[in-house]
């Protein structure tokens, strides 16, 4: 098993190193396992299970809840949302800030993608806030941690993409990320309240109090994000459509919002769309790729040997996460998040299980571990697409999102202790 792990480990890195594609790169790993550990015929196992992967009805939703946020993104959304919310924020310590955490979360809740939402999102509040005289650090490293969001609040594309990879089911897994996402979003406001507590020399002063009717009216502007979140989330939650189903209809109704709004051009529906195709096929030639490799290393046995090694150990659950939540921060630091759920799925599941650990909130644990890794350098994809806005020093910007990182760290312990807040939803919904 040693000289196993050492091979394909090797192999790994230099696949990787020499800039190979994530997806061949799988892929190469689990021809690796199966012609040199076993006497199965690679080639059918290949051809079998990529063929296999490539028709499942849950990745259906993938590209559909991916066209929703391509298409969102390109709306008036981001601004809309600005001056819905920001008259609401004024009386708040911290102020301002606080529209890139509740922002993110609401724009989370309908583009399933954190880059997306860094993107959306910075685009309008960087220029407003800054204009206003708020500390470029602190909302750029705000804006940072909390886009991380798109990743863990449904209709979340990793959670997809680990329910396809694990077998798991999606309904569940998108119930399970909604109180721990609003407990993040509850961590990173209190932060920014403590933060301006301590620093109020660094915040504005507040503009002119709006009158009750006047921020009522600037809050009608909200109505249709929050009814495509009732109609994409709600629909799923009451029963009355399956995450595929429910992908359909977010694409329907962020269509006409489009169309409302008077953002539908043309030119915009092609490029939402083109824009969805190329990141669906990125992501679909990496789950079949996974989906190989997954296969191969059950021929190989070398999960199963793992397991019963890691078993030998006797390590408690809390030592296994601790370990695990090591190894996912230090892989985070040089692949994406998909990669990373895919990447080791096959090979933690069975020690996961052999620890008790359940799977869906084993899949949450995961997710907000992959979020710390967006705001990790090298590879934090949070951190280019700020960079690329802001033109800061890629490292400058890791710095301002640190505390955002500990939080996260903190939300991971939280649910470790009170498991209960990832599966009281699930739970519930079965119910």
């Amino acid at each position: 098993m040693l000289l196993m792990m050492l091979v394909l480990f090797g192999a790994l890195l230099l696949l990787l190193g020499s800039g190979v594609w994530v997806a061949f790169s799988l892929m190469a790993l689990g021809w690796l396992g199966l012609s040199q550990f076993t006497s199965i015929p690679t080639g059918d196992v290949m051809a079998s299970d990529i063929w296999g992967s490539s028709y499942s009805w849950e990745l259906t939703a993938l590209p559909m809840f991916i066209w929703m946020g391509e298409i969102l993104f390109r709306s008036r959304l981001a601004d809309d949302m600005f001056s819905g919310l920001s008259p609401w924020m004024q009386r708040i310590p911290g102020r301002l800030l606080h529209t890139n955490v509740v922002g993110s979360g609401l724009f989370a809740a309908v583009s399933g993608s954190s880059a997306a939402t860094c993107a959306t999102m910075g685009k309008m509040t960087i220029p407003e806030l800054t204009k206003r005289g708020y500390d470029e650090s602190v909302v750029i490293g705000t804006l940072a941690g909390s886009a991380t969001l798109g990743l863990l609040i449904p209709p979340s594309i990793i959670l997809i993409v680990y329910g396809v990879a694990t077998d798991q089911s999606i309904s569940r897994l998108f119930m399970a990320g909604i109180l721990p996402g609003l407990m993040l979003i509850s961590l990173f406001a209190l932060y920014l309240m403590l933060w301006a507590w301590r620093y109020p020399d660094r915040v504005p002063p507040g503009e002119e109090r709006l009158p009750l009717v006047e921020k009522l009216r600037r809050a009608r502007r909200l109505i249709p994000l929050l009814g495509l979140i009732v109609g994409v989330i709600g629909s799923i939650y009451a029963g009355l459509a399956s995450p595929t189903e429910a992908a359909a209809v977010g694409v329907v109704l962020s269509l006409l919002l489009a169309r409302f709004q008077g953002t539908m051009t043309r030119r915009v529906f092609s490029d939402a769309l083109l824009g969805a195709v190329r990141t669906s096929t990125m992501i679909a030639f990496i789950l079949a790729g996974a989906s190989f490799l997954t296969a191969a290393m059950g021929f190989t046995g070398l999960p199963r040997d793992l397991a019963a090694w890691i078993g030998t150990l006797e390590l408690s659950p809390w030592m296994l996460l601790a370990a695990l939540t090591l190894l996912f921060i230090l892989l985070g630091c040089f692949l994406d998040g998909i990669s990373v759920v895919v990447l080791t799925t096959s090979i933690m599941l069975p020690m996961v299980e052999a620890a008790g650990i359940d799977l869906i909130w084993f899949g949450i644990f995961l997710v907000i571990v992959v979020e710390m890794s967006q705001i990790t350098p090298p590879v934090g994809f949070n951190l280019f697409v700020l960079q690329g806005m802001t033109g800061r020093n890629i490292l400058s910007i890791a710095w301002a999102a640190l505390p955002f990182f500990f939080l996260m760290l903190l939300g991971v312990v939280l649910i470790s202790l009170f498991p209960e807040i990832v599966t009281y939803l699930p739970t519930a919904m079965n119910k």
